[in-house]
C-alpha cells in the first residue's frame, strides 16, 4: 500500500502503516512552514511504541538549495543561514539509512552503515516530535546532533550551526535550553543504553523485494489530516 493509498482510503487515522508501505519523511524549513526537505521511505515497523522506516540506497528526496545554486554545507556558516534558498530533487547514493523514532520524542535515530553492511553509528537527530498526517511524518530539524559509536562512545555534532541559527534569529534562546535539555535527555539513555541501542538494530536488514519508494510530484502538499 503506498502513501496515496492511505491518504485517499483515510486509514490513517485508525490503524498503523504495515510493512513494506511507502510513506514521506519530510521536514519543515526552520524559517517558515514550507517542506524543504522530503525522503520517500519504506515502513519497517510501526507500532504504539515506534515508527521504524527504511531509506533505500538510490532514493530521489528533496533537499534545501541556496537561489544561486550553491550546495548548502558548502555555504560560509556566516551566511549559511541567511541567503535565499530553493529546493532541488537529488538522488541518495549513500548506503541505506534506517530510522527510528517514538512517538512524542523530540529526536529520532538513525542507523549508517559501511558497505557490506558493516554497522558504522547511530546518530541522534534533535527535532520536532514527528506529527503524523496520512501520506507520512513531519517535523522541524534543530540543528544540534548526536553521534553514537559502536564501543558506546558518542559526541555532540554541529554545535556550531546550532549556535548559529540562534544567533541569526531560526531559534529563540527558550527554543535552544529545550533543545539542548532533549539532547541531554537522549544521552541519558545513551549512557543506560536503553533502546533502541540496545535493541539490537543493527543487525536488522531489508527485505530484498522491497521497491524503491518513488518521489511524487506533489511531495510538498499539505496534509488534510494531522494526528500526533
Amino acid at each position: 500500500m503506498t502513501a496515496d493509498t492511505m491518504e485517499t482510503t483515510g486509514t490513517a487515522e485508525t490503524a498503523h502503516w504495515a510493512p513494506g508501505d511507502h510513506i514521506l519523511w519530510r521536514y519543515r524549513d526552520n524559517a517558515c512552514d514550507r517542506i524543504h526537505i522530503c525522503r520517500p521511505v519504506t515502513v519497517v515497523r510501526d507500532t504504539d511504541e515506534l515508527l521504524a522506516v527504511w531509506m533505500a540506497p538510490g532514493t530521489d528526496c528533496v533537499k534545501p538549495l541556496l537561489a544561486d545554486g550553491t550546495p548548502v554545507h558548502r555555504e560560509p556558516l556566516a551566511t549559511r543561514y541567511t541567503k535565499p534558498r530553493t529546493t532541488t530533487r537529488s538522488r541518495w547514493f549513500g548506503t541505506g539509512v534506517l530510522k527510528l523514532a517514538r512517538p512524542g520524542e523530540p529526536w529520532s535515530v538513525w542507523l549508517f552503515w559501511e558497505r557490506g553492511w558493516r554497522f558504522k553509528d547511530w546518530y541522534v537527530n534533535l527535532e520536532e516530535p514527528l506529527a503524523r498526517w496520512a501520506g507520512g511524518v513531519d517535523s522541524e530539524d534543530h540543528f544540534l546532533d548526536i553521534s553514537v559509536y559502536p564501543d558506546r562512545s558518542w559526541e555532540w555534532k554541529d554545535e556550531d550551526e546550532f549556535e548559529q541559527a540562534q544567533r541569526v534569529g531560526l531559534m529563540s534562546p527558550a527554543k535552544a535550553d529545550r533543545v539542548r535539555a532533549a539532547g541531554r535527555s537522549a544521552i541519558k539513555v545513551i549512557h543506560d543504553w536503553g533502546p533502541p541501542f540496545s535493541a539490537g538494530w543493527e543487525g536488522w536488514r531489508p527485505d530484498p523485494a522491497w521497491a524503491v519508494p518513488e518521489l511524487p510530484a506533489d511531495w510538498d502538499r499539505t496534509p488534510a489530516r494531522v494526528r500526533a
